[in-house]
Formats: C-alpha cells, structure tokens, sequence
C-alpha cells in the first residue's frame, strides 16, 4: 500500500489496533460469530466477545498471514496484502490493499459462521477532532463506505497522515451481506447480538472521536463444513487525485497520481482494484517467490528475512505521479522528519529498486534533476531534498536545505552511473551531463578533505573529515570518470581517473589505522582511537571502479569480526551501542562469507528478538535490540536488497 502502509508485527506476536507509520492508533475491526457465539479475532472493540486465538503467523514480501482459532471449531485464515507490481505501474500506481479473509471448519463438523469487520473515520486524518464524512454505495456488484474529511487540506500532513482524499471500504455485493455505519459500540454491539447489520447510515457526521464513527460490513457464510475454505475479499485504498506539489522547469505546478490519467474516477478504480484479485495476486505471488528464493541463494534464510520484510516498507513509502507519458516516483523520508525526495535516503533504497526495476530509479532522479537544471537552486553542490516536508517538492530556492554537499553529490553521481550501468541507457548521461560535472567539481573540491559537515548519519552531528564521507566523494570522481567515458567527453574521464587515483592514495594513509591489528579504517582523520562501519566501500565493487585496494576490504572485513555485539556492528564510535541496519548490509555485500554471515545473521537475529512491534528499523541499539529514535518503516530498508540484486545481475536482464 504506497505512502500509506499499515503494518503489522512481524515476530509473531498477536496483533490488536493497526498502526500507521507515524506510530498512530487507527481502528481496523473482526469478529466472528460461531454457532451464535462472538469472537474477536482483528482489533480490540469494545464489546462483549471472546478472544479467538492466533495460533501462526507468517510474512512474504507482499503479505502477513494470520492463522487464527476460533473456540476449535473453525479456522481463519487472514491475509493482509499490499500489492508489489514494479513492472506495472498502472497497478502499482494504485494507494491500496486487500484483506482477504478464508475461513475452515476446524473439527470437520458443521457450524453457523457470521464474519464482520469495519474501518473506523481515523483512517483519514491525524487529527482526532477533525470532522469525517462518509457515505455508502455499490457499484459493478460492489459495495463500498466512502469516509473523508469534511475540510481537506491539500498538500497538508498532521501526524505524517495526510489530511485530503477519500478513503474506500470494498467488498462484494453478495447475498448474506449487510452494511452499516455509526457509532463503534452500536455498530459492533449489532453484529456480536445478532450477526448482522441493519442496512443503514449514520447522517450524524461529526468528530473522529466523538463516538468514534466506524463502517461495517457483516457476512453470513451460512453453514461450513466442507473441507474447502469460505473465503471474503475486502480492499482498503486512498484515492487522491491530486498528489504532489512540484517546482520544475514549469514553475510550481500541481501533478496528479498517476492513477488518474487509467481511471474516470476513483470509484472505477477501486472497482478495477477490488475485481483485479486474482491477477494482482498471481503477479504479486510471483514477486514474492523470486524474492524469497533469489535470498536464499544469496545469502541464506537469515537474509530472506530482512529482503522480504523490506519490500513493503520501501515501496510503501513511494507513489507514482504524473500521467502515462510524463511520470515521476516521490518518496517520502517516514519517521525522521518527512522530508520530500531525500537524494541519501533515495540512495539507500536503490539496490530494492535496481532488483525489482531500474527504471524506478530513474523516476526518482529525474525531479531532482528538472529542479535544479530549472535554476531552482543556487548552491552550486546537489540539492539533500525537494522539499522539507511530504507531498511538497517544491525545491529550496534560498539554498536553505539540510547541507550535505559531498554526500548528495557522492550520491547522485553514484546512482546516475549504476542506473545507466544497468540500464545501458547512456542517453540519460549526456543528457544531464553538464550538472554531474558541476557536482563532480565540487568533489574535486571537497572530497578528499571534506570539511565540517554532515554525512547521511545526520543524527549523529557534524564531523571534520570524515573517513568514509570521504570515500563516498573520491569514488564519485572515478564514477564520474566511467560517466564521461560513456559519453565520449575522454580529457574529462583521463582527468578524473587520474584525481581519484590520487586521492585514493592519500586517503588510505589519512584515514586507516594499519598499526591496528587488524588494520581498519577510523571514524576521520588521524584519530586512531576511533572506527566505524566503512559502507561506502561498497560503491567501488557496485561500479566496478576498482579503485580501493583489495587489502582494504580484507582488513575491514577481519574487524568487524573483532568488534561485533549481540545484535549487529556499531556505526561508529561516537555513540557506542547503535547502528544502522542498511549499512551493515552494505558491508556485508563486500566482505568475506564468514563476516557477512555474522553481519546478516545479527540484524535477522535483532529482527526476530527485538521487543518493538513497529514497523522494521534501520536504527537500533546493538547491545539491547532497542529500537532508536523511533525510525520506522523507513524505505532505506531497501539495501537489504543488496545480496541478492549482485547475485541476480550476473543471470537476468539487467547484467552490467
């Protein structure tokens, strides 16, 4: 479900209220009733009921499977899917998921089964006193609740929600269903006494949480007792048609979600969405499988547990704009402070979209690049992001973004070479040529002794030559040396190839220990005291650059043995006991079997021990498994990817 996904655990546990990524409360509601006897097996209503026991649980790169008991008389089987179709953007386009609900007789004897769940008007806005409407129609053989919010607000997020758009509730018009909406203990209370709804509307609209208005659907499944499940389909989307303010090479203009220009209206696509099932399943499932099976090739059943609980997490925090002819991808910076297209979150996030389209990078890049060709920003390194908060990518034309000079030209420089690696798509290069060099000039600048400034590990503060930042601005010269190599600009790629060999050389001896044993690279500069995990290592094997020494590699790969905790590799030392998950994986990609074992099989282990239910971390405590900062759900999960994007280059399409 792009840029809204709801999350549920991931170790097992049973699961109560859903959670949003900015951590709030929304009310998604089951219950059951078998043979006149109420349970609830989704949310915690309040209303007389029993608990149905969830007695398994499982998660694939689209789904969280839920087996649940009810009184061992029946069982549900709950399949919360988000659709994963990369290749189709017609499909991905849409802000949507399924439930789908199947439900089997446990002791082969027969049962009366009702089935009932709702949505409460939390879905659509952070703001709790904000006033909801709804209303409830069919169409195409479906029945839906529409719910919104009586005064949208474009472009406007409370709690990292956005406030504008219309939330549906599908399901099938079939017989056995009734509908109704109202207040939550009215509603619900309905259901557990006589296992139906009245086919009615609440026309009291009012606050979020003034009797907390939900929308119900109730379906009389009738006697079950065969050995076949009796399955329910609900889907849950938000329709926006408009989506993203954006200041390009056309001013501030306002681009619509992509969905718009395939559908009438957003009914007609959620009709499409509801009936399209079968097949988003199917290719959704095929996904799923290539993903599951090309980790476990790559690096064993503890990687496929961080590639298929990223997959989500990473398009969850994207959306498709624009129309069939003109599109871009926007994602969002979720948890940390929601900033529009941040170029090194963008950049962590590229292996999942390398691995599942190369062309989504692309989709990426290509609104950075229109912005700041456009004249829209005066500094002359690349912008960090398009705007300071999600939907609004409307640029920084006072220069006044968060400043990451070498990282953000590091970053795009990177990217820009492995897309057209990936894509032999050299047009793209020349096309933006004159502001890859404008950036790799302020590499040349700045990189080999990079100033007082900030890395992608904002959070921990600025830092005078820092080793790695370093690394991640001299291979963007060499990088920049293949890209005017591609192009035919040859004095540029003699020249940077040179500058980058040069600067290897004197960074190895300004920014590695060699009397440690075993030898490694420090935090910066001349301080041996200090270390860090050295993850822009990986650029140098990602482009083939083959600019570091293999002996760096080696002795970074040996340390990090001599310095692992219960749950990962710290970041650095400035702050002991913290990591980043994404780095980590980043390091593993380049270091030897034994290491990147201990590397994948921690953070899987931190995975499957932490005590945090939110959605999966890239910040967490190497000692305790704490969750830091309260990141969540954020896409640069997407570098868990890594193992098994290398392993697949060499056999697919996308070979180098």
């Amino acid at each position: 479900m792009a840029a809204m996904e709801v999350t549920c655990p991931v170790n097992g546990r049973r699961f109560g209220r859903m959670l949003v990524n900015s951590g709030q409360i929304v009310a998604w509601t089951g219950l059951i009733r078998v043979d006149g006897k109420t349970f609830t097996w989704l949310g915690a209503p309040n209303v007389t009921s029993e608990l149905a026991n969830q007695t398994s649980y499982e998660y694939t790169a689209s789904k969280s499977i839920f087996i649940i008991d009810v009184d061992d008389k029946v069982s549900i089987r709950a399949s919360f899917i988000s659709p994963l179709t990369p290749e189709d953007f017609k499909r991905q386009s849409l802000i949507a998921s399924y439930l789908n609900v199947e439900v089997v007789t446990l002791d082969g004897s027969e049962h009366e089964v009702q089935l009932y769940t709702d949505i409460s008007a939390e879905w659509i806005s952070g703001d709790l006193s904000a006033v909801a409407h709804w209303d409830h129609d069919t169409t195409d053989d479906l029945s839906y609740h529409k719910v919104w919010k009586q005064e949208q607000q474009h472009f406007s997020e409370v709690g990292d929600r956005a406030e504008w758009g219309n939330i549906y509730y599908t399901t099938d018009t079939k017989d056995g269903l009734t509908y109704q909406s109202g207040s939550d203990k009215e509603v619900r209370s309905a259901f557990a006494s006589n296992g139906e709804l009245a086919n009615t509307q609440d026309t009291n609209f009012r606050a979020i949480n003034s009797d907390w208005p939900v929308f119900g659907y109730a379906v009389d499944l009738g006697t079950i007792g065969g050995a076949l499940p009796v399955s329910t389909l609900f889907s849950i989307g938000l329709y926006q048609e408009e989506a993203i303010q954006f200041l390009g090479k056309e001013g501030n203009t306002t681009l619509s979600s992509l969905w718009t220009d395939y559908f009438v209206d957003d009914v007609a696509a959620l009709s499409f969405f509801h009936k399209d099932f079968s097949e988003s399943n199917r290719i959704t499932s095929e996904f799923d499988e290539k993903v599951d099976i090309d980790s476990k090739n790559a690096a064993g059943d503890d990687y496929a547990i961080l590639t298929t609980l990223a997959a989500r997490q990473v398009l969850g925090a994207t959306q498709l704009v624009g129309t069939q002819d003109k599109h871009f991808l926007f994602l969002k910076e979720i948890s940390s402070n929601g900033n529009t297209q941040t170029i090194d979150v963008i950049y962590p996030a590229t292996p999942f979209f390398y691995y599942a389209n190369p062309e989504l990078v692309k989709l990426l890049l290509d609104p950075h690049f229109e912005n700041q060709e456009s004249g829209h920003y005066p500094n002359k390194w690349a912008i960090h992001d398009l705007g300071t908060h999600y939907p609004n990518a409307t640029g920084h034309e006072d220069g006044g973004d968060e400043p990451m000079p070498v990282e953000e030209c590091g970053n795009n420089i990177i990217m820009v070479l492995k897309y057209a690696q990936t894509s032999h798509n050299n047009a793209y290069l020349r096309a933006h040529y004159p502001i890859l060099k404008q950036w790799v000039e302020y590499l040349v600048s700045d990189s080999l002794y990079p100033d007082l400034q900030l890395s992608t590990d904002d959070f921990a503060g600025h830092l005078a030559n820092q080793t790695n930042l370093a690394l991640k601005g001299i291979i963007g010269i060499a990088a920049m040396a293949q890209i005017a190599t591609l192009v035919g600009e040859d004095d540029d790629a003699e020249n940077y190839t040179s500058i980058a060999q040069d600067y290897i050389t004197k960074w190895e001896t300004l920014g590695v220990n060699a009397a440690a044993s075993p030898p490694h690279a420090t935090l910066n500069y001349n301080n041996a005291s200090t270390h860090g995990l050295l993850y822009n290592l990986f650029n140098d094997k990602l482009l083939g650059t083959n600019l570091v020494p293999q002996h760096i590699y080696d002795d970074q790969s040996d340390f990090y043995l001599t310095v692992a905790n219960t749950y990962g590799v710290d970041l650095d030392t400035r702050n002991a006991f913290w990591t980043k998950g994404d780095w980590e994986i980043f390091c593993a990609a380049v270091a030897k079997e034994e290491t990147r074992g201990m590397l994948v099989g921690k953070y899987a282990r931190w995975v499957g021990e932490t005590g945090s239910s939110a959605p999966m971390s890239d910040l967490y405590l190497t000692g305790s498994g704490e969750q830091y900062l309260d990141f969540r759900a954020r896409p640069v999960v997407g570098g868990a990817q890594l193992q098994t994007w290398k392993s697949e280059m060499a056999i697919s399409r996308h070979t180098v």
